[in-house]
């Protein structure tokens, strides 16, 4: 295994099947040139793109840096073979480096793979934490 940054869009597009969606080529340049956006991508040992992690720094005039885990994504037959693990812990390693004082991420109740895999690179929920995720959608109504 071998995790590395992404740093072009091309390498963003090999790696398009791990995402939700079509990667947009114009969107993967943005994010790429983004201050404080990372994407890591996981290669397996014939050098296929296997999993990703993207993270975003967020930062705020009283507390500092954080990185955010946006999004954790590993094909299926990579799954429960520690690629996921190995992503969220370059991920945090990264975070350390750039002098975040911590990392976050969001993920529903019931995804226990996820909140597995979380726990064992070391994250916890809060005592106190009684987080709801509240949303806006910002998507053009089409016309009638």
């Amino acid at each position: 295994m071998e995790i590395r940054p992404a740093t072009d869009v091309q390498r963003i597009i090999a790696a398009e099947a791990l995402f939700d969606s079509p990667v947009q080529a114009a969107e993967a340049d943005k994010f790429l040139r983004r201050q404080g956006h990372h994407l890591l991508i996981a290669y397996d040992d014939d050098g296929t793109p296997v999993g990703f992690v993207s993270g975003v720094e967020m930062v705020h005039p009283d507390k500092g840096t954080e990185m955010f885990l946006y999004e954790l994504g590993v094909s299926d037959g990579h799954r429960r073979k520690g690629y996921g693990r190995a992503l969220v812990t370059a991920l945090a390693e990264l975070a350390r480096d750039r002098d975040c004082y911590g990392m976050w991420v969001l993920t529903e109740g019931e995804n226990d793979a996820a909140l597995a895999t979380y726990r064992a690179t070391g994250a916890e929920r809060p005592d106190d934490d009684d987080t709801n995720m509240l949303a806006w959608d910002f998507t053009p109504t089409p016309a009638p």
